[in-house]
C-alpha cells in the first residue's frame, strides 16, 4: 500500500522541500520511506516509517521507549568520530512528540538517514556476523545502566518460551484446522523437550539471570554495516527493544545466522548449524559484551541457540495447527516446512553442542578477567 508520505512530512519539524518518496528496505511489519528534501539546493534524506499499529498496540508507548534509549545512546557515543550514525535520531512532529498521527489515522515517525552504510538480508561472510554480533553486544552495554523506569513492552510475553509451548499445547487439544494427526512427528519433537523450553525461565526466577535491556530481534539485517570498512555501525529497527534476556539476543543470532538454508526449506538436508559462523559470533559477542554479562548468561550462551530455534518452531507449528492465522504464508504448508527447518536445526544445534560450549569457554578463557562474577 503507498501512502502519500510527502503530505506526512509536512507534520514533521524538518526545513526544506519534500521531493521525492521512495519505498525503502525489506520489512515485513512497518511501511518504510525514503524520503528526499531539498534544503536550499542541499538534497538531504530521511526515514519515514507508518508504525504498524495492529502489531504494536500503543505506538506512543513505543516510541517512548526509543526515544530514551536513541537519547541516551547518543549521550554515550558522543564523544565518537562517528557518532551521529552510531544510533537513530528521531526528529520530532510540529506538536513536539516523537509520533504524529495522519489525516488517515495512522502513526508515523521519522529519523535521520544513515549514509554510507547497509543492511544486508543474508549474511556473506562470518566478519559480517561477527561485526553485527559485536553491535548487538556494544547495544546491550550501552543500555545497562540506562535510568528511570522500565521500557515499556512493546509485544508482551514477546519471547516467553514456557507461553509459547502452553500455546502449542492448546493448538494440539483444539486442532481448529483438523491438522493434528499429520503433524504428530512435530508434536512429539516439542513435548520431548519440554524441560528446555522452561530453563532459561526457571532460572530467571530463580535469579540467575538477570533482566536487561534487550533488541529482541536480532537478524543480520537489523545492524547497519559501513560501505568502506563493513564495520558494524548502528542497530536498527528498535521497535521490540524492551526488558528481556540477553541470551535471547543472542539466540535469535545463532538461529538467524548460523544456518545456510531458507526459513521454509523443503531440503532438509541443507539445513544445519554452521560452526565456523557460530565462532564469529562468539568472537563479535563476547568481545563487546564480556564485560557486563555475568558466568550464568555466558554458561548458557550455546543453549540459547538451541531455546530460540525451538521457540520459533513452535510459533509455527502453532499458526499451522491453527489454520495459518498469524504468519504471513505465499503456499500451502509454508508454515510446517518453516517449522521443519527449525526442528532440523535445532537437531544440528544439539549434536555439537559440546564443541559449542567449547567455543565459548575458549573465548572466556583467555580473557577471564573481564567476566563479571
Amino acid at each position: 500500500m503507498k501512502h502519500d508520505v510527502i503530505r506526512v512530512f509536512d507534520l514533521f519539524s524538518i526545513p526544506g522541500k519534500a521531493v521525492s518518496a521512495e519505498s525503502y528496505g525489506s520489512g515485513h511489519i512497518n511501511d518504510t520511506y525514503a524520503v528526499g528534501v531539498d534544503q536550499a539546493g542541499r538534497y538531504v534524506r530521511y526515514i519515514f516509517q507508518r508504525i504498524n499499529h495492529e502489531v504494536f498496540r500503543d505506538p506512543v508507548a513505543l516510541m517512548s521507549n526509543i526515544e530514551r534509549v536513541t537519547r541516551y545512546l547518543a549521550a554515550r557515543f558522543r564523544n565518537d568520530p562517528d557518532a551521529s550514525r552510531r544510533t537513530l535520531t528521531v526528529l520530532p512532529a510540529k506538536t513536539g512528540e516523537p509520533v504524529v498521527v495522519d489525516h488517515e489515522g495512522l502513526f508515523w515517525r521519522a529519523y535521520l538517514f544513515i549514509e554510507g552504510a547497509r543492511t544486508y538480508d543474508a549474511i556473506e561472510s562470518e566478519k559480517q556476523a561477527e561485526e553485527a554480533a559485536r553491535a548487538f553486544g556494544l547495544f546491550q552495554g550501552a543500555l545497562v545502566d540506562l535510568p528511570g523506569p522500565a521500557l515499556h513492552e512493546s509485544i508482551p510475553g514477546f519471547h516467553d518460551t514456557p507461553s509459547r509451548f502452553a500455546r502449542l499445547v492448546e493448538a494440539v487439544l483444539e486442532d481448529r484446522a483438523g491438522r493434528a494427526a499429520d503433524v504428530a512427528a512435530e508434536i512429539e519433537f516439542f513435548q520431548r523437550r519440554e524441560d528446555d523450553a522452561f530453563r532459561l525461565a526457571n532460572m530467571q526466577r530463580d535469579g540467575c539471570l538477570p533482566l536487561r535491556i534487550t533488541h529482541n530481534d536480532t537478524k543480520l539485517n537489523n545492524v547497519m554495516l559501513d560501505d568502506r570498512t563493513g564495520r558494524g555501525v548502528c542497530v536498527i529497527d528498535l521497535d521490540t527493544v524492551m526488558p528481556g534476556l540477553t541470551l535471547h539476543d543472542f539466540g535469535d543470532m545463532v538461529r538467524t545466522a548460523t544456518s545456510p538454508s531458507r526459513e521454509d526449506e523443503r531440503d532438509l538436508s541443507k539445513v544445519r548449524m554452521d560452526m565456523n559462523m557460530f565462532t564469529a559470533l562468539v568472537r563479535g559477542y563476547l568481545d563487546a559484551a564480556l564485560p557486563f554479562l555475568t558466568r550464568d548468561e555466558i554458561g548458557q550462551l550455546a543453549f540459547a541457540g538451541k531455546l530460540i530455534t525451538m521457540e520459533t518452531g513452535m510459533r509455527f507449528l502453532t499458526d499451522y495447527l491453527n489454520g495459518d492465522v498469524y504468519f504471513k504464508t505465499s503456499r500451502p504448508g509454508q508454515n510446517l516446512d518453516r517449522c521443519r527447518t527449525q526442528c532440523e536445526l535445532v537437531t544440528s544445534i544439539e549434536h555439537q553442542m559440546g564443541e559449542m560450549q567449547a567455543v565459548v569457554e575458549s573465548f572466556v578463557t583467555e580473557q577471564p578477567m573481564r567476566v563479571v562474577s
